[in-house]
């Protein structure tokens, strides 16, 4: 049984036995060439646990195609956490950045537009309304109390006498916006199918995916298809939820954090807060039903109803949720062999904890090498290992 982890910044994967707690090996590099001839010098390994990345999936796919893989339930639940941040960020229910009307958000016709719309119409808006609380003689501190923005971030703002130029990252040749002049171009003469724009791209130097080209014309038939004057269908327009008992905007942080947590954990300011969330957004009754029901499926050790939650997931429409329940589905064998079989892959990542300690201890300065030495015990040798 081998646990796979990948060493944050792309910098190695780690190797570990499940069966003795032990680590076997670390790679150098965190690649599917480097795992799959790892994994397929060892043909009797039955089971590969993982995290979510795609890379390990297919290096146990290809390296060890006869062992069942097992996705990890950590990072599942973590996953399902950050759908539904996105999602009550993306939909402006409990958004840290509360500056931006509810009217901004509603006139935007897709995720896209929502999200530049945040991050470059309201600049103005939010620049006037640190200048306006700051000329009535509030501190910083109270200003990131009303607005919810870091004290710092505040004071940055102020030094100048206009919003700040965004610095913006250079696009490159895995992203369709890279040619989004090209795309643009035959959109507008009629060329909309998504396997001939990627054809079309790909002999003009694209070396990204299909699907992130596929995600960018959703958006482009989404603001086609969609009236002018209609909300989108799952828009959720209510006021901002606020803390019954502080009565400051709730953060998408903590409505998510709180979306996945059981009831019977709950503290009674919480289950406030919860209640206040349940009652003023529709969004969040909606995920954390399904976040209820998601940890009970992965707690009864029992796979029947996942294809049932992912269906019903599916329906919901809501963006980032429809995402996470389409992966799972992808990935459903890893994902049910992880409710079902009682390996996880916590061993795995205690052992990246502590080899990133031991990197903090030397510096940051340990080629793979003098790693692999640190880590590994002496005269060690997996079972499989070529002698």
């Amino acid at each position: 049984m081998i646990g796979a982890g990948g060493i944050p910044r792309g910098t190695g994967t780690i190797m570990v036995d499940l069966e003795r707690h032990s680590l076997v090996d670390v790679l150098d590099d965190r690649s599917v060439e480097s795992a799959k001839a790892w994994l397929r010098e060892r043909p009797t390994i039955e089971v590969v646990s993982r995290d979510r990345c795609g890379l390990h999936a297919q290096a146990a796919r290809e390296g060890a195609p006869q062992a069942r893989q097992v996705a990890d339930r950590f990072h599942l639940v973590q996953n399902l956490r950050e759908a539904n941040k996105e999602q009550m960020s993306v939909y402006g229910h409990a958004n840290v950045r509360p500056i931006l009307s509810e009217d901004a958000i509603a006139s935007a016709r897709s995720q896209q537009r929502r999200v530049r719309l945040a991050h470059r119409q309201s600049r103005q808006d939010i620049f006037d309304t640190f200048k306006a609380l700051r000329q009535q003689g509030l501190t910083y501190s109270e200003i990131a109390r009303r607005t919810g923005y870091e004290r710092r971030s505040i004071a940055n703002w102020l030094t100048s006498n206009a919003p700040r130029d965004r610095n913006r990252a250079a696009l490159n040749p895995t992203s369709p916006l890279y040619l989004e002049a090209f795309l643009a171009e035959c959109w507008k003469n009629g060329n909309r199918v998504g396997r001939h724009l990627f054809y079309d791209i790909k002999n003009r130097g694209y070396t990204g995916s299909r699907s992130n080209l596929e995600r960018l014309l959703k958006v482009w038939r989404e603001v086609e298809n969609i009236q002018p004057d209609e909300p989108p269908p799952d828009m959720d327009v209510s006021e901002p939820v606020r803390d019954p008992d502080t009565g400051h905007m709730i953060s998408s942080v903590v409505a998510a954090a709180l979306c996945i947590k059981p009831r019977g954990p709950l503290t009674d300011r919480q289950a406030g807060k919860v209640n206040a969330l349940k009652q003023g957004s529709t969004v969040f009754a909606i995920m954390r039903g399904l976040a209820m029901r998601f940890n009970g499926i992965v707690r009864s050790r029992s796979s029947e109803a996942l294809d049932e939650w992912i269906g019903d997931a599916i329906d919901t429409e809501l963006t980032a949720i429809t995402r996470f329940a389409s992966v799972l589905r992808r990935d459903i064998d890893a994902v049910k062999n992880a409710i079902e079989l009682p390996w996880s892959n916590g061993q795995a990542e205690g052992q990246i904890n502590r080899l990133k300690m031991l990197k903090r201890a030397m510096y940051g300065r340990a080629g793979p090498e003098l790693m692999r030495a640190r880590m590994l015990p002496l005269n060690h040798r997996f079972e499989d290992e070529p002698v």
